[in-house]
């Protein structure tokens, strides 16, 4: 073989080399960028035609893939939609998927890494690909009841079991319905998803995990803590004015309560919900001591959950007067109702704050457990003797102080009453937040918006009923 020939040949063997690389490249180090991006239409539309699983409330399928003509072999189907949308979340072509559809979104396709053996399988069979059904933690009975005492009013109910941090209620008002972004009309789910952008009721944000709110006097729960683990006794007293200069400043600040003395224990303090009192408790404990403790119960914390959230926030750097505005919920400290649902939780499980989940158990098509939720221990905010000095105070509370419309008749009940300033152009906050023995839940309501007069709203009085109708719903 003369010169040039071998130059073209060894020319030819370089580009084929290169080309041979290039594939591989593309089909090994690209192929899950170019398969997620967006402008990949193929992928797109082979996903959405997927026979996705099944989300399971129950026995129910409150969201399966149904076969359908056209374009897309399955549409995804809500069979009661306003009421599971929170925890479903929606799955569409355009707006891609929120809540379980996304947070399981592998597992529900089929796609997992843990279902390579099956795809194999089916693909050797012949067999159409099918995803896995997930197995929620819901209660149909509880959710049910926290929508039917919510009665329309905007807001959040989160429910745990207080051992295994398993979600047992999980709402957020108001709501919409996950099928008008699933429709394989395209050009409508375009239009039903503008109309909900466009909604001054914001439905599509999570009130119940990924928006933060003042928490109000709900957090006293966790100065009460941070006093009882740092040296304190329920018997400690503190000074109780019926009003009190914050330090360095001129505001003065009030309670909406008798609180029974000008200078009364931290267990009255609490059962009458006694800011002034709190306020000199959370500048006693101190600013730091306040953060470690609202930290220790998940407060600025990041962690890993199945469930979308936001992270609370308890502030740094605190000085005196906003060290007592913090201690009592207000100033910057913000939180989620899944977030005080773990205080709540986490005080009633003698001081170990476990980490929720909403979905159990996933099963394959041929109904083969594939993996199983084993409850997880995040931190322990308390010892159990402070923890179940704590509940005590809070059942107090329930049967003697500012939470009696929390009351179930032959159940132990404990919580705490909220009502927090958030604008002075708008309402307060109401909130209430409990735990209860036989069933043993926690539950967390929050109401953004009643529609009663302003000198009206109270934790207790609107809150408390929607609590005790989800513990009863359980019983």
């Amino acid at each position: 073989m003369n010169r040039p020939i071998r130059r073209v040949a060894m020319l030819a063997a370089l580009m084929m080399a290169a080309l041979l690389l290039n594939v591989s490249w593309l089909e090994v180090g690209r192929a899950t960028p170019l398969n997620n991006d967006p402008r990949n239409r193929r992928v797109a539309d082979a996903e959405f035609a997927r026979n996705r699983g099944a989300i399971l409330v129950g026995t129910d399928a409150v969201a399966l893939s149904k076969p359908s003509s056209g374009r897309f072999k399955y549409t995804r189907h809500y069979s009661q939609p306003q009421l599971y949308a929170t925890a479903t979340g929606y799955y569409s072509y355009d707006f891609g998927k929120a809540g379980i559809e996304l947070n399981h979104n592998k597992r529900l396709a089929g796609t997992s890494a843990d279902q390579a053996l099956a795809r194999t399988i089916d693909a050797l069979t012949g067999k159409a690909p099918a995803g896995s059904s997930v197995q929620t933690t819901l209660n149909a009975k509880a959710q049910r009841a926290a929508w039917d005492a919510m009665a329309g009013r905007k807001g959040a109910v989160v429910a745990l079991d207080t051992h295994t941090g398993a979600v047992l209620t999980y709402l957020s008002l108001p709501t919409y319905d996950p099928n008008e972004l699933a429709t394989t009309d395209l050009k409508q789910a375009q239009k039903n998803w503008s109309a909900l952008l466009a909604d001054k009721n914001k439905p599509l944000l999570n009130r119940a995990s990924k928006e933060v709110y003042p928490p109000g006097s709900t957090f006293k729960l966790v100065t009460a803590a941070a006093a009882l683990e740092n040296g304190f006794s329920t018997e400690t007293l503190f000074d109780a004015p019926k009003h009190l200069k914050l330090p360095q400043t001129n505001t003065w600040l009030g309670n909406e309560t008798d609180c029974g003395g000008d200078r009364i224990t931290i267990e009255q303090a609490l059962t009458v919900s006694c800011n002034t009192a709190f306020a000199n408790i959370g500048m006693k404990v101190g600013a730091e001591k306040l953060k470690e403790q609202a930290e220790k119960f998940g407060f600025n914390q990041n962690f890993e959950t199945d469930v979308p959230l936001v992270s609370s926030r308890f502030p740094q750097d605190l000085n005196p007067p906003q060290t007592a505005q913090s201690s009592i919920g207000q100033f910057e400290v913000a939180a989620t109702p899944l977030q005080m649902a773990m205080v709540a939780a986490a005080i009633a499980n003698d001081g170990q704050v476990m980490q929720p989940f909403i979905v159990k158990e996933v099963r394959g098509a041929d109904l083969r457990v594939q993996s199983t939720h084993r409850p997880q221990k995040l931190n322990r905010a308390m010892g159990k003797d402070n923890a179940r000095a704590l509940q005590e105070m809070m059942v107090r509370t329930v049967e003697e102080g500012t939470g009696t419309a929390a009351r179930v008749p032959d159940v132990r009940v404990g919580g705490k009453t909220g009502t927090a300033q958030s604008d002075p152009n708008r309402p307060p906050y109401a909130w209430f937040v409990a735990f209860s023995e036989n069933p043993d839940v926690a539950v967390a309501v929050f109401i953004e918006e009643s529609g009663v007069e302003r000198n009206d709203i109270a934790g207790g009085r609107l809150a408390g009923p929607v609590a005790k109708a989800v513990i009863e719903a359980l019983r």
